[in-house]
């Protein structure tokens, strides 16, 4: 299937591994010029080289962090006018709410909730006036099935949700469309920091648990970032205009309900 991409060019924040790395690996081999974004400039330059080298894309990248105005003002100074945004942001370690304090929460909406509807607010506008866009967040299948040592995730992701509720049904006749990713167990770094962070509370060896997560999975196995990436590539495609204000689940099947 021709996507309609070639020629794109998309900013993907948190892309230089894992889930956000396959979404700008993807885009790229669909001849999107991606400029991929993180904190960590060493994880940039070899992501950049690697996507670049399998794809024959054009590939930038920008060290910023997105909590930020510096950061933001630096990721829209690399990528002045995308067609594609990508917001993605690891979360935080697994922990007990009564520890939490405020600052705590603030920093958690800073990543998961502010710094993404800002990046939505600096370019959106210029999308629905060139008459096309496709923002993507990729939050967590938390928001539709909270776990409890995920507080700080639950809620600030949920209020992102939230938010595109609303304005996605505003922006969707100008062909800007805007849904959310939830991802379940995937075989990624985020996953292994998760497990490393319950492993004092569930009493067990990481191996153990590792295994045992992905057995609980109706797929017996973790999700393969390439099959993210391939979902995002269609979510930002000519293909799906007519898919707006969504939270689609990638899990395996693990979300036990019918809506």
């Amino acid at each position: 299937m021709d996507l309609g991409l070639s020629g794109r060019k998309a900013l993907l924040c948190g892309a230089s591994r894992g889930l956000g790395r396959a979404c700008a690996e993807a885009l790229a081999r669909e001849g999107v010029a991606v400029t991929i974004a993180a904190r960590t400039r060493t994880t940039l330059e070899q992501a950049a080289r690697e996507i670049r080298d399998a794809t024959g894309a054009e590939v930038t990248w920008v060290s910023a962090d997105i909590t930020t105005e510096e950061g933001r003002d630096a990721l829209l100074a690399a990528c002045p006018a995308p067609d594609i945004l990508l917001n993605n942001a690891d979360g935080p370690l697994p922990g007990d709410f009564r520890d939490w304090r405020r600052d705590d929460w603030i920093a958690a909406l800073d990543a998961m909730m502010l710094g993404p509807i800002e990046m939505i607010r600096r370019t959106v506008d210029g999308m629905m006036e060139r008459r096309f866009g496709r923002i993507v967040n990729i939050v967590s299948r938390s928001v539709k099935i909270a776990q409890p040592e995920l507080g700080l995730s639950n809620g600030a992701r949920s209020g992102l949700v939230g938010f595109v509720a609303g304005i996605a049904r505003q922006t969707v006749a100008h062909n800007v469309t805007i849904n959310n990713l939830l991802p379940g167990i995937f075989d990624s770094d985020a996953q292994r920091r998760h497990i490393r962070g319950m492993i004092d509370d569930v009493g067990d060896r990481f191996e153990q648990v590792w295994h045992a997560r992905a057995a609980a999975n109706p797929a017996r196995r973790y999700g393969d970032p390439e099959e993210l990436g391939a979902y995002f590539a269609f979510l930002c495609s000519s293909k799906a205009g007519f898919i707006t204000g969504q939270n689609l689940l990638i899990d395996g099947g693990s979300y036990p309900g019918t809506y």
